[in-house]
């Protein structure tokens, strides 16, 4: 009988020994996956900022490429965009640099919104296409 007793004597003193583990396990795996949560939030936020910007400047472009157009009708389009829907590309230029007499380009630049104080992500997009004009046979 007493072999009985220092056996569950043991298992007690085991138990009081782990106790409070389950909560440091918890707060680590709680660390874990809120970071990955952060992460693909983060993620999105991005490629979404790139769908916008790619958006405003294909809309330029074709406000742009357009019989009568210039490519300053581009860059107010793509503007005009941003303004409306531009709110995860923070600080966005629109340009129309690398434009020629036959082919417009718009460019997008802006910064994209993020969680992490301190961390810059930026996004550049363009979209180009050829004028359009008359031309006689």
């Amino acid at each position: 009988m007493r072999t009985q007793e220092r056996s569950r004597r043991r298992v007690f003193a085991r138990g009081r020994e782990d106790r409070g583990f389950a909560s440091v396990e918890f707060a680590v795996l709680a660390l874990v996956v809120l970071g990955l949560v952060f992460t693909c939030i983060q993620v999105g936020l991005y490629y979404h900022a790139r769908k916008v910007a790619q958006s405003a400047a294909r809309q330029g472009v074709e406000a742009g490429r357009a019989f009568g157009s210039s490519e300053g009708d581009g860059v107010a389009q793509a503007q005009a965009f941003l303004e409306r829907f531009g709110g995860s590309v923070q600080g966005a230029s629109v340009s129309s640099a690398g434009s020629s007499a036959e082919e417009i380009r718009i460019t997008v630049r802006g910064k994209v919104a993020t969680l992490v104080p301190g961390l810059e992500l930026h996004v550049t997009q363009y979209a180009d296409a050829p004028i359009e004009r008359w031309t006689t046979p």
